[in-house]
């Protein structure tokens, strides 16, 4: 029996809280993020150049780094400090976000041992630490979170998850300018018949930018092949009724 996506609220697995596609969009979104890092520290230090005439001048040196994108390259916490006087302006950065989310889902990852009678007993760790295999790079926790991602999305904590990681991409987006690249497909839209299908790199469905028209890749290409086959068919047809036309 399906259940309700706590991220969109479609229809999930039983006994999951993502659905495919915002499973889709999560793997998507953890893929990116290292090519996020490489263009925000190409962006780290300011632009320098000659002094413009007519400039008022500096009383002192210019910060040698843009604060903003060392505040989430950096080291920190894997929560949001207190701020009562509302002059915190950066967020959780993105090596203390991966790595204590990883920590927190290792430790809800139900430990097996036997007691002293040997029988067997489930119960949750809670003490347990995350490692990625290949270190402790950014690259590395991203590949943990990836290969977790199936256990995470049958735990309750899955919604948070997702909504805290697509405000940490639209913060590392806001600061890059990055976008997902958006193709359009050859196909006309089942819906409206328009030729406006689209699909994006971080999201699972096909959809169409005139009608709520949202197709998944296996029902796009069931539609490509038939509307293709109606294409060429018509074509035919006109070729045969009028004849080519003259030059």
């Amino acid at each position: 029996m399906d259940t309700t996506c706590e991220a969109c609220h479609g229809h999930a697995p039983a006994d999951h809280y993502l659905c495919e596609a915002c499973q889709h969009t999560h793997l998507a979104w953890l893929k990116e993020l290292p090519h996020q890092v490489v263009l925000l520290r190409t962006l780290l230090h300011p632009d320098t150049g000659p002094a413009r005439r007519g400039s008022t001048g500096r009383a002192h040196a210019p910060i040698p780094v843009r604060l903003d994108i060392l505040d989430i390259l950096g080291p920190g916490q894997a929560h949001t400090v207190a701020d009562p006087h509302g002059d915190q302006t950066g967020g959780v950065p993105i090596g203390a976000f991966l790595a204590g989310w990883a920590h927190y889902i290792a430790s809800d990852i139900p430990a097996v041992h036997r007691d002293a009678n040997g029988t067997a007993q489930i119960r949750q760790s809670r003490v347990a630490t995350a490692w990625p295999r290949t270190g402790t790079g950014l690259t590395a926790w991203c590949t943990w979170h990836e290969r977790y991602l199936p256990y995470v999305a049958t735990r309750p904590f899955a919604a948070t998850l997702h909504a805290e990681l697509e405000g940490l991409i639209n913060r590392l987006r806001g600061l890059n300018h990055y976008r997902p690249e958006v193709r359009s497909l050859d196909a006309p839209c089942p819906g409206c018949a328009g030729w406006s299908l689209v699909e994006r790199d971080d999201e699972l469905h096909i959809t169409c930018t005139i009608c709520p028209a949202r197709l998944t890749p296996a029902e796009y290409a069931t539609h490509r092949t038939t509307s293709m086959r109606q294409l060429a068919t018509t074509v035919l047809l006109t070729l045969n009724t009028h004849g080519p036309t003259a030059a």
